[in-house]
Parts: structure tokens; C-alpha cells; sequence
């Protein structure tokens, strides 16, 4: 708890560690009642640090008890050091010694689910960022990296797994009915990556053979329950391992690799060195129990934790400003892996829309930071979408200017020259510079600066000349701390399209004799002007192609020519860019209009013809006949009003559903997938585009439709389309029909947990009915429960982040409902609270009638006696900032 303003950490104020351990001795000692963990510390003075302090500071927690402290054998009397809860202080130390600490903590009652609590009966570990301190006292910093052994000892009958990091080396029997397990790690780790579990669990066996012709013991742990969901997971893990040989080079280094789901976790998983900690919503999956999105996104999250292991694990960051450094290039790294198991272009569709709709708005709120922050009060707040996704497309900017092949020479140097050290982000640049020979110091400000660059784009053609020019100015707007930015280094990929839809050769001298008809154009001043030469008619430009830069585009389209890109651009990214653009432009134009204005024709006759091809990647035309979300035209809108924005988007989508009825069903009878169930490219993209139409045809309460849904719900033989028949029905006007369907889906998922959630978010997030009092009616099932990170996301957490209509619902109830949930989770779950928080963040932006009450709703939590460092720092922040 709060009992001051918490205090900033700044990235200047950075000193090495003045003591480093070599050798981490751990026993736990599980019991029922509590676990007393023995720490031996193997510690000397660090000869790289200028500092002659003869105390040795410690990281603590109010979690732990200490028990006793000795050092070098000798138990240290009470005027020998101060305990302080959260600090342990040793007066006086020698340069090289042992110290033994043992404290005694109580993981039944750790609500906060850091360092070691128990989840389901099962006793689990989460250390990063700072958990480890919660377990013991340390040195809790990724800089000082040790070798650990770890002892484990609990009831054989209630425990009978034990695990930690590492290889396991012994084991036995204990008196009264208790056994033990020895682990020791060989490599050098910080105590972030330190992880231990202990429960009854079945274990699922697989292996791997590597390309050096080792075999690696591959191993899952699950609940009893859950034995049947595991084999994707493992496959999706076997295919990450062989895809980072091929195409990093990089083989596993230990015997055993192992994967443990959790129930109760506050993140989505946990990359600890060969023993990685799951949420089970992120790694169990069956066609029964999951959707094809959740088998996508347990393949890239299993891909993402396992490709750790050499970006995070054997080279790790310094301190946690770096945290992109390993958090950037694995979401990169994932990035690739999924493109290469999918399809690329809707794999970048997807990257792309999230990160313009959330990590925009981040970059344009008062939370804003850069990827390589220069301050925090909590780490946990930073885990952002700044430090993964726009550090992911940081890194790839640096893959677009080197080519894939000197970016990979880049990550063989950085690997070879920092295996087993703690570096930051401009190791890993240097890296790229001295592999490849460019000079990136201006491409250095990606880290350095927030905000998302803005470029306007203006062009002019010469037809006598047969030149056409672009002009590209780029400005970055002002974010908290930060004003009068330099321009950045952007990659620009652009291609200009004829007016027969071909691809115009791009020359940009006379004298250029051969000409691609795409090229990445390099802007580092504010303002550049690109010649392109020998063009006979003025072309269509397709700018920022395949999402090439985290940047917002700005350029005069006219609605003929969004169309024209939407059915010719070769670049798919730009073909779904365009249609998202122009089904923007005629929504934005009907906000706030309360009379009978027309929807567009254009707009009705574009999705026409996408329904009706079926030459194109149908992937791509799932993802095209997807309307803009309305966190989407939120982003784009100055001064939103949410209901107004609700309404055109609702129109639009009820013109379309109507003018495009007999399309719908076509398209809907038509993707039916034959056969046993697949998550390929094809059938999911079939699944998809059929529920889609699905959706539609129930929006305008269509009786065929409405029929359609009914079977399909009682036919299904998976996830996706049990899932697509209930959603439809519940964002329809057929009451009857969808209490009934809600109600078989429960009585039949009832003891699965992770289904469970979806039936909470499928109702959460319905505009229809997701009303705040039937949001209360969820919290008050059964199946909610408030010490569950999931279920809390699942209802609350949708509701304030995709039920935009109910929250933001103009009499404030919305933002008085997150404040009370809030409050009551700072006390329990501060890392959950803080996250909760966002939606509230950016009152500036929206009309008056709601940035009062949601700044109203922020004061009321700053108000909040006791209030955790997580929350303080977002709520102050957000009352400060721009």
C-alpha cells in the first residue's frame, strides 16, 4: 500500500550493481499453511562499480517474513542490518561472501499473483518484472545474472510435480509422506526468469530433434480437466523451434523444455528459462473449446515465449527501460513466424489494425512513451503496447532497410557478441550498423522519441514533362515531455497504379534505365519531394505499403480512387487500407446527421463485388468485409461523441446487411466447410467470411438468417462456429432466441473455465446486451470470480474496452461503473487495476459531456485512501498530462 508519492525511476540515474551474485541456492519448503524458502547467495563486490559503499542493499516485499540472516555461517545480530518490508540493508559486508536468508510467506493469501501464490491448489511463480523480491530478499535487477540449483519439497500426494528451471538432477522420498526435486540451471539468468510450480498435474510428452541432431524432452503440465487440449500447443511449440533454426539459426540449449498452464495469471504468459507459465486461456485449445482465432494466437503466443530464449533469456536487458529490447524483437520475431504459417498479408492486417487503433491512441494519450522509456514509477505499467508492438515495428523498419539477409547477419552478431550479458537497444542497433555497415544513429530516435509520426503527402504531375512529383512532410505531435521533435528515419514503401490497374515503373532519374514498380523510399528530413520520370497519365498512388512505418498517412483520396485501389492495388495490405479508408469517409459523414441521409452506392457496390470474387485470397476478403471498428473511428475523430459514431456505423452496417441480403446468404451457403475441422488459411478464412455474413443477416433481424444461426449453433462441430452462431444471435433482436442459445451454451460449458469466458465476453461485449445492469447481473454469477484475472478481462474489462455505446453512455454511469470496479481491485490486484484504468485515460479527447465524468470517474480514484504505486501513476499521469 501507498503511504507516499511512489517514487520515479529515471534511465539517466542508471549505476551498475554495486554487488553481483555468482550462485543462487534456493529450498523451498511447501506446506498448507505456507512455504519457507532457504536463499543461499553466493555475492562479491562488482569490480566494475566505482561505489565504496560497505552495505549491501537488498529488494524486498511486504509479502515475506524474514526468519533468520546469516552471513558467511554466522547469524547476523539485529544492529547488523535494518529490515524495512520492502528493503533489506546489511551495514557492513566484505567484498566476496555467503549470505543464507530465510523467509517464510503465505502463497494461499497473495491475491496479487506476483512472486509465489497458489492457483487452483497449485503453487506457481511469476517474477517479471519484480516478483523475485516478493519470494526473497535480492539484488531484484536483470542486470546481476546468476547460475541457480533449486530444491523443492512438498506432500507427495497433493504435489506429486515438481518443477522449476533447468535440467532436473535429483529426486526422493522424504519423511511424512513428503519428496523432493533438485533443478539446476547452467546458464546465467536474471532472478526475472526464475519460475517454480508444484501441483497435481498430468504431464504430456513429446519430443524434438535438433538440427545439431540433439533430442530435446519436450513436456506439458496440466489440470486432470484439460489433459485433451494440449496437443496443439505442442505442435504449434515444435514448429517454432524448428522455424527459429531455419530461420535464425538459433537451437534449444537445455535437455528439457517445458510448458505449465495456470488458471490465475496476469499475463499471457511467461518466457522463464525452459520452464514457461502459461494462462491457460493463452496455451489449452480443442475444436471443441476453442475459436480458429484462439488456436492462432496460442500458436504465436507459444512461438513468442519459446523464441525467448535467445531474445530475452541467453541475451537479456540491462534494466527495465531496455524491456523492448528483448519484448520488440520477439514480437517481431513471432511476427515472421506467423506470416510464415498463415497468410502474410492477413497476418499484417491484423498487426496493423490493432496497432492503429490501440497503440496510436496510446502514443497520443497521457501515458504516452517512448520504446525506450526514461522513466517510470512502476515497471508493470509499462508492459505496453509502445514496448511490444511499435518495438516490433521498429525493429522491422530496420529489417525493411537492410534486406532479410543483412538482417540476419545483424542478429548472428548481436547473439554471438551478447550471449549471456545484459544489454539495451543500442547494443542491438550497433549490432545491425557493424553487420551491415549502414549507419542507423538518426534511425536511433525510434527509441528515443513518443508519438506517432504524422506525413502528409501531396503530389502534382507534369504531363508534358511525363514527371510526377510527391511531396512527403512529416511532423510528430507533442506528447507529455516531449516537444519540438526531429525528424525520423522512415522506411516508405509506395507503387503507382495506371488507369488499367497496372503497375507504373518507378524511375526516379532520367537517366535510370531500369525501374521496380515498388520501391521503399528513405525520408530523413521534414520534408522531401520524389521525382518519377517517363509516366504517361497521372497515377494512382498506393502510399505506406504492407504497413512499412508505425505512422498516420494523410493524402487527398478520392472515393473513386479508394475504390479503384480496393479491386487493383497488388499490395493486399493497401487493398483492405483502402476499403478501410472509404468505408471510413462514408461513416464519418453520416455522425451526427439525425435525418435520412443515403449511404453511399459506392460503398454497397464495393462490398458487392468482394462477396461475389472469388478469385481473390479469401483470407484477405474476410478481413476487407470487416467494417472499421468504433475504437477505430474513436481514434480518427476529433472531439468523438461515441453514441453518434455508434449510430452511422450502425446505419451503414444495417444498409449494407439489407441492399446486400441475397449476397450474404450466397456467400454463407457457399463457404461451408466440408470435411473434418482445420485451422488452414483456407477453412479458417471460409469460417470466417461465413459467420460474417451470418452476423450481417442477423443485424437487420433477418428470419432466414435467424434460422441459419439456430442450426448452425445446434450442428457445430467447433468453437468458431458455435461462437459465430451465438455472437450473431446475441447482437440480434430475437430475445427469446438468444437467452435460449445463452443458456444451452452455459449448461453445456459450465465446468470449463476458459469457455466460461468467452460466454462472459460474448455478452459483455454486446451493445445489444451488454447493459450496464445486465453487466452487474454477470459479476453476480456464479462463475465470475473476482480473484480470476480472466474472468475480471472477460466482463469487465470487455465491457469498458469493446462495448463502447454502454460505457461511454452519456448520463456517465459507464465510467462511475469502472471507477467502483477499480477501487476495489487496487486493494486486491494493483497490476489488474492499473490495466483497467485505460479506457478512462484519455478524457481530453472526447466531447465535454464525456471527458468531464470520465475525468470526474479519475479523480475519484486518485482520491482512493491507500492507493497502490500501479494505479497512482496511471490515474496522475492521466490528470497531468497532455
Amino acid at each position: 500500500m501507498r503511504t507516499s508519492q511512489p517514487q520515479t525511476i529515471y534511465l539517466k540515474d542508471y549505476r551498475v550493481p554495486v554487488f553481483l551474485v555468482d550462485h543462487v541456492d534456493l529450498r523451498f519448503e511447501l506446506f498448507d499453511d505456507g512455504a519457507r524458502v532457504h536463499s543461499v547467495l553466493s555475492m562479491r563486490r562488482n569490480p566494475g562499480s566505482d561505489s565504496a559503499d560497505k552495505s549491501l542493499e537488498l529488494n524486498g516485499d511486504p509479502l515475506t517474513t524474514l526468519e533468520s540472516l546469516s552471513l558467511d555461517g554466522s547469524e547476523l545480530a539485529k544492529d547488523a542490518f535494518e529490515d524495512r518490508a520492502d528493503k533489506l540493508v546489511i551495514h557492513e559486508v566484505p567484498d566476496s561472501f555467503e549470505l543464507d536468508v530465510v523467509t517464510w510467506l503465505e502463497p494461499q493469501n497473495n491475491t496479487r499473483l506476483e512472486g509465489l501464490y497458489q492457483s487452483s491448489g497449485m503453487f506457481c511463480t511469476q517474477c517479471e518484472a519484480e516478483g523475485f523480491r516478493c519470494i526473497t530478499y535480492f539484488p531484484d535487477r536483470p542486470d546481476v545474472m546468476a547460475r541457480f540449483r533449486t530444491r523443492i519439497e512438498a506432500d507427495k500426494a497433493s504435489f506429486p510435480i515438481l518443477l522449476s528451471n533447468g535440467n532436473d538432477v535429483e529426486k526422493g522420498d522424504l519423511d511424512g509422506g513428503r519428496h523432493f526435486v533438485t533443478w539446476e540451471d547452467p546458464f546465467p539468468k536474471p532472478c526475472y526468469l526464475f519460475a517454480l510450480v508444484a501441483g497435481n498435474l498430468v504431464e504430456k510428452r513429446d519430443s524434438f530433434h535438433t538440427m545439431s541432431g540433439r533430442d530435446i524432452d519436450l513436456r506439458m503440465y496440466v489440470e486432470p480437466r484439460n489433459a485433451e487440449k494440449c496437443e496443439h500447443a505442442m505442435d504449434s511449440l515444435k514448429r517454432a523451434m524448428r522455424w527459429d533454426e531455419e530461420v535464425y539459426g538459433r537451437e534449444y540449449d537445455l535437455d528439457i523444455f517445458m510448458i505449465v498452464a495456470v488458471d490465475d495469471f496476469n499475463m499471457g504468459a511467461m518466457e522463464n528459462k525452459g520452464l514457461n507459465i502459461f494462462n491457460s486461456s493463452c496455451v489449452l485449445a480443442s475444436q471443441e473449446t476453442a475459436t480458429d482465432q484462439a488456436f492462432q494466437r496460442i500458436e504465436s503466443i507459444v512461438a513468442h515465449e519459446y523464441f525467448h530464449n535467445w531474445s530475452g533469456n541467453r541475451v537479456t536487458c540491462r534494466d527495465w527501460f531496455q524491456l523492448s529490447l528483448k519484448e520488440g524483437f520477439t514480437v517481431f520475431r513471432d511476427s515472421q513466424f506467423s506470416a510464415d504459417m498463415g497468410s502474410p498479408t492477413v497476418k499484417r492486417i491484423e498487426d496493423a489494425a490493432m496497432l492503429r487503433t490501440a497503440q496510436f491512441a496510446e502514443d497520443s494519450g497521457p501515458m504516452a512513451h517512448p520504446v525506450r522509456p526514461e522513466s517510470y514509477m512502476e515497471i508493470t505499467n509499462f508492459y505496453t503496447l509502445t514496448i511490444y508492438e511499435k518495438g516490433c515495428e521498429v525493429v522491422g523498419m530496420i529489417h525493411t532497410l537492410l534486406g532479410p539477409d543483412m538482417f540476419r547477419k545483424g542478429s548472428d552478431l548481436y547473439f554471438e557478441r551478447h550471449d549471456g550479458q545484459a544489454v539495451t537497444t543500442d547494443d542491438f542497433v550497433r549490432a545491425m550498423e557493424d553487420a551491415s555497415g549502414r549507419d542507423l544513429s538518426q534511425f536511433r530516435l525510434w527509441y528515443e522519441q513518443a508519438g506517432t509520426p504524422e506525413l502528409t503527402v501531396q503530389d502534382e504531375y507534369d504531363r508534358a514533362a511525363g514527371i510526377y512529383r510527391l511531396t512527403i512532410d512529416q511532423t510528430i505531435p507533442e506528447t507529455p515531455g516531449q516537444t519540438n521533435k526531429k525528424p525520423q528515419h522512415i522506411p516508405f514503401a509506395i507503387g503507382l497504379l495506371g488507369t488499367g490497374g497496372e503497375s507504373l515503373p518507378l524511375k526516379l532519374g532520367a537517366g535510370e534505365t531500369e525501374a521496380p514498380t515498388d520501391r521503399v523510399l528513405e525520408l530523413t528530413e521534414a520534408s522531401h519531394t520524389f521525382e518519377f520520370h517517363d509516366l504517361s497519365e497521372r497515377p494512382v498512388p498506393s502510399l505506406l505499403r504492407n504497413f512499412s512505418a508505425p505512422v498516420r498517412v494523410y493524402y487527398p483520396w478520392t472515393r473513386d480512387q479508394l475504390m479503384f485501389l480496393m479491386s487493383h492495388d497488388p499490395d493486399g495490405f493497401n487493398r483492405w487500407d483502402a476499403g478501410q479508408r472509404l468505408a471510413v469517409d462514408v461513416i464519418s459523414g453520416l455522425v451526427g446527421e439525425t435525418g435520412s441521409e443515403a449511404v453511399d452506392s459506392g460503398l454497397t457496390e464495393a462490398y458487392r463485388g468482394l462477396l461475389a470474387d472469388e478469385s481473390l485470397d479469401q483470407a484477405l476478403v474476410a478481413k476487407m468485409l470487416q467494417l472499421p471498428s468504433e475504437a477505430y473511428l474513436i481514434e480518427l475523430a476529433d472531439s468523438p461523441n461515441v453514441p453518434d459514431i455508434h449510430r452511422a456505423r450502425e446505419k451503414v452496417l444495417g444498409h449494407l446487411a439489407t441492399a446486400l441480403r441475397d449476397d450474404l446468404l450466397a456467400c454463407y451457403q457457399r463457404n461451408t466447410v466440408e470435411g473434418s475441422y482445420e485451422v488452414t488459411p483456407d477453412a479458417v478464412a471460409r469460417r470466417s467470411l461465413r459467420n460474417t455474413a451470418l452476423a450481417w443477416l442477423l443485424h437487420m433481424d433477418d428470419e432466414e438468417g435467424r434460422t441459419l444461426a439456430e442450426s448452425q449453433f445446434e450442428k457445430a462441430d467447433n468453437m468458431t462456429d458455435r461462437m459465430g452462431a451465438l455472437r450473431a444471435l446475441v447482437n440480434s433482436g430475437y430475445e427469446q432466441e438468444c437467452e435460449r442459445t445463452l443458456n444451452a451454451f452455459y449448461e453445456q460449458w459450465k465446468d470449463d473455465p476458459q469457455v466460461v469466458e468467452q460466454w462472459f465476453a460474448v455478452q459483455a461485449g454486446s451493445s445489444r446486451r451488454g447493459s450496464l445492469p445486465e453487466i452487474r447481473q454477470l459479476m453476480a454469477h456464479p462463475a465470475f470470480d473476482w480473484k480470476n484475472p480472466n474472468k475480471i478481462r472477460s466482463v469487465i474489462g470487455v465491457f469498458a474496452g469493446q462495448n463502447l455505446p454502454a460505457f461511454h453512455a452519456e448520463d456517465g454511469s459507464g465510467y462511475r461503473f469502472l471507477e467502483e470496479q477499480v477501487r476495489r481491485l487496487d486493494d486486491s490486484n494493483p497490476q489488474i487495476a492499473a490495466r483497467l484504468v485505460s479506457p478512462l485515460t484519455r478524457w481530453r479527447k472526447f466531447a465535454p459531456v464525456h471527458g468531464e465524468q470520465m475525468k470526474a470517474a479519475l479523480e475519484a480514484i486518485r482520491d482512493k485512501p491507500g492507493l497502490s504505486r500501479d494505479v497512482y501513476e496511471v490515474v496522475h499521469k492521466s490528470l497531468a498530462g497532455k
